[in-house]
């Protein structure tokens, strides 16, 4: 069954040419919040696990300190602190819906990653055309 279809996002010009990226729209939610609220994230397959910035911990009505685990994770751009939330958040879209982990970066200068860990692993993920595919 088809998730959904997202276009590729334009990002801009350089100099080995026009840069895309495969932005898909999910809607998230935590159980400590009512209503689900629409996050634009980046498909993510290098990714290990779903990752937001701090301030949507806020959105989601998490308390970093109290809610989650708190580790270090390295990427390209080298050593972070991330807080893991024990529960997992809510992701959505159409008639799809599972509960995934989801760490906090402790910066809020980088956007939604959605990652392989129970999410991406259990799709069928078809990027074609610069344009992205989710699939059960």
């Amino acid at each position: 069954m088809k998730i959904l279809s997202s276009p590729f996002s334009f990002k801009g010009a350089g100099y080995l040419g026009n840069i895309y990226r495969p932005y898909v729209q999910l809607l998230v939610s935590s159980d400590k919040i009512d209503e689900s609220i629409p996050i634009e994230m980046i498909v993510d397959t290098g990714a290990d696990y779903s990752l937001f910035p701090r301030r949507y911990s806020e959105l989601l009505g998490i308390n970093l300190e109290e809610e989650c685990f708190q580790q270090a994770t390295y990427g390209v751009g080298g050593k972070e602190e991330i807080y893991l939330y024990k529960k997992g958040i809510w992701i959505k879209a159409g008639e799809w819906k599972e509960r995934i982990p989801l760490g906090f970066l402790s910066r809020s200068d980088v956007p939604p990653l959605l990652g392989r860990l129970k999410c991406l692993e259990n799709l069928t993920l078809v990027m074609k055309k610069r344009t992205t595919m989710l699939e059960t």
